[in-house]
């Protein structure tokens, strides 16, 4: 049963918020969203099908990046009557975007976009556009999906995520403060995490004794697995959405017998926030067909077997490429975000009519130790460096445990104040209890399967 709060605040301070003073339509995405999801598969493609073919015959008609490459392979969307010939169409890729981000702009939207950048979790920070519309559906089917974890607006949260970076002023941690305080939610930075500090992690989930914990999936096995070392107990909370890292399954287990409550994965990216979640029967993560159309591409290959198909057989593993249906602003058609999944043709039992990824592969990132007892998760660099000027590729690399090498490809508008924030946020973190190395090069080399790994640990397991 909901608590007085949360009720209010779902029924009366949220709307007031969202949709009288921000004005936005969040809500009314949110119910559409709600009625969607309990489609039969087939209607729900359907639906996609309908949204593709307009964003489509946009593109065309107002993107010039789509006009001009279109025009050079002898296609119009006319041409695109079924899925499979719009796996014809060339990928987007992150090279593209920051090459043709210009183009890539609709007419009828230039200077009316809101702009984000990604943390670069490939190594490579990238700067995107989007419109209202589109953020206001991101947002309401980012809701839906926690909602399925248990997670519901106004209800008491606890978020284990990235601290703030730079120096906010002192308004902006005012603001911050008043608005997770409105939005009953406490967050821990886990980039100061630390082996000796963990303690007072579990005393503040104590104190807060939060419903909900939305955390990264990194911090919070190394916080369950200290709990379970130390023997403590700690407040138990309804449910936990594990987010930014691929949650597996020992790492649910040692969650799970920590918290005394269900784990829940979800899979998003910040080009599209939300793109798949556990619902109440954790056997899958549902895609959200009728907001993003998600398919599957096999390394190398032009051609994708589509995630959102309910009809393809067995399972298939594939580079995740993703078109968000709604983002007319700067659409991206066929974007390669740099992931590896797996989707299933199997139904789930809940009912919902939303195709299913059995799971993500892809976006497992290596730990960072040092002498201190640090231990950063993966996120910790491309979080930190997304917003450095000039620097176009990283790679972070711990051959010592007192000593990290960052490796960078850098541009034109990269400087020694850039260089300076690097080495002044680092040490925030970390301390003098560990030698930064930055080297400049032209080029940092992909693994083998066409990826950059942005945290390389090379430490011997008995350290690691």
């Amino acid at each position: 049963m909901a608590g007085w709060y949360e009720t209010a605040f779902r029924h009366v301070l949220y709307p007031i918020y969202e949709s009288g003073l921000r004005r936005r339509r969040t809500l009314a995405y949110l119910n559409e969203y709600r009625r969607n999801q309990w489609l039969a598969p087939e209607q729900i493609a359907a639906l996609q099908w309908e949204r593709l073919q307009r964003l489509l015959e946009h593109c065309e008609r107002e993107v010039p990046f789509y006009q001009r490459r279109w025009r050079e392979l002898g296609i119009t969307s006319a041409d695109i009557r079924n899925l499979d010939d719009y796996a014809q169409l060339p990928v987007l890729t992150k090279a593209d975007i920051r090459a043709h981000a210009d183009e890539l702009t609709a007419d009828s939207w230039r200077d009316r976009l809101q702009f984000k950048a990604t943390g670069g979790s490939t190594g490579e920070p990238l700067r995107f556009g989007f419109t209202r519309e589109s953020n206001d559906r991101r947002t309401a089917v980012m809701w839906r999906g926690y909602e399925w974890a248990g997670s519901r607006m106004g209800r008491r949260t606890l978020f284990l995520w990235g601290g703030a970076v730079g120096e906010p002023t002192r308004a902006h941690q005012f603001k911050d403060r008043l608005y997770n305080a409105a939005f009953a939610r406490r967050v821990l930075n886990s980039f100061s995490m630390t082996e000796a500090n963990m303690s007072s992690f579990a005393d503040a989930i104590d104190a807060y004794r939060p419903d909900v914990i939305v955390a990264y999936v990194g911090p919070l096995v190394r916080l369950a697995q200290w709990l379970i070392a130390t023997g403590r107990r700690i407040y138990r909370p309804q449910t936990i959405i594990g987010a930014a890292e691929a949650l597996h399954e020992f790492q649910r287990q040692i969650i799970e017998q920590a918290f005394g409550c269900p784990a829940y994965n979800t899979y998003g990216c910040r080009e599209f926030m939300l793109i798949a979640a556990e619902c109440e029967q954790r056997d899958g993560l549902h895609v959200n067909a009728d907001h993003l159309l998600v398919e599957l591409r096999k390394p190398g290959s032009a051609a994708s077997s589509h995630a959102d198909d309910p009809h393809a057989a067995g399972t298939c593993t594939g580079e995740v490429v993703i078109t968000d249906l709604f983002n007319y602003g700067m659409p991206f058609v066929r974007y390669v975000n740099g992931d590896v999944a797996t989707a299933t043709s199997s139904t789930c039992g809940c009912g919902r009519g939303l195709p299913l990824l059995r799971r993500v592969d892809g976006r497992v990132l290596d730990a960072i130790r040092t002498p201190a007892g640090h231990i950063l998760p993966g996120e910790f660099f491309p979080h930190m460096l997304k917003d450095v000027a000039g620097l176009e590729r990283f790679q972070v690399v711990q051959r010592r445990l007192d000593q990290l090498e960052l490796v960078m490809v850098r541009g034109p508008g990269f400087d020694e104040s850039s260089l300076a924030y690097i080495r002044r946020e680092v040490a925030k973190v970390v301390g003098d209890s560990i030698e930064l190395r930055c080297e400049f090069v032209d080029d940092i080399p992909l693994t083998p399967s066409g990826k950059l790994r942005v945290t390389v640990s090379q430490l011997p397991s008995s350290v690691a």
